[in-house]
């Protein structure tokens, strides 16, 4: 996980940092407009390092864009970090499947937080993995059940879609794009297209990866 401070944050210079590729727009329009802190990562590349971040991540970590970019996300883990809950997120990596856990992490003052992650895969075109999408979410710790009200809430929301809607948010959560969602249904990407604004709309969401995430905390 790499050294700590005293607080038991990781340092700014924990991990290697590589340099990466500025990534193309449709990736960065996944997270830049999100309220929710979020990430992308690129598992192409040595030890999947972050290519994108919003500022909500910096507003909640600390931590500047330069100091993230090129980085894996584990600088975020500390000496009080569960390291099976970090298996855990490494297992979804590993396996190319999403996966939400409530984990310690710490900012880059040293503070720890309780961080509910969802790390989901981005699928190309063809079927292959080209991205994966990172959010966090601060869990106060005077508000322990926030978690199960943010899973309760998602899974009301998601009982306001049509079956047809339904069907093509989940093929959204597990990382396909809107020609492998529309091949899978055998619907048009103009249906698809279509069908996703309906969904945004109709669930008040400004990003794709708020509906990732809705999705994903609604379990399905």
């Amino acid at each position: 996980m790499g050294q700590t401070t005293d607080q038991g944050a990781a340092t700014p210079g924990d991990g290697e940092r590589h340099p990466v590729p500025l990534p193309a727009k449709w990736v960065r329009d996944l997270i830049e407009a999100s309220p929710i802190a979020s990430v992308i990562s690129d598992p192409r590349q040595a030890d999947n390092p972050l290519v994108a971040v919003n500022d909500a991540f910096v507003e909640l970590t600390g931590y500047t864009q330069e100091e993230c970019v090129g980085r894996n996300c584990r600088f975020l883990a500390g000496t009080g970090t569960e390291p099976w809950l970090t298996e855990k997120i490494r297992e979804g990596v590993r396996e190319h499947k999403s996966v939400l856990v409530e984990i310690l992490n710490y900012k880059k003052d040293g503070t720890p937080f309780r961080n509910a992650v969802l790390v989901a895969p981005i699928f190309d075109d063809d079927d292959q993995l080209q991205y994966f999408l990172g959010s966090q979410v601060e869990i106060a710790d005077d508000q322990p059940n926030m978690g199960m009200a943010r899973r309760e809430r998602a899974a009301q929301m998601l009982k306001t879609l049509s079956p047809r809607q339904l069907e093509v948010t989940t093929l959204v959560a597990s990382g396909l794009r809107n020609k492998e969602v529309a091949a899978k249904l055998g619907l048009s990407e103009k249906t698809v297209k279509m069908h996703r604004g309906l969904v945004m709309e109709k669930l008040g969401l400004k990003t794709s990866a708020d509906l990732v995430r809705i999705a994903v905390e609604a379990g399905v």
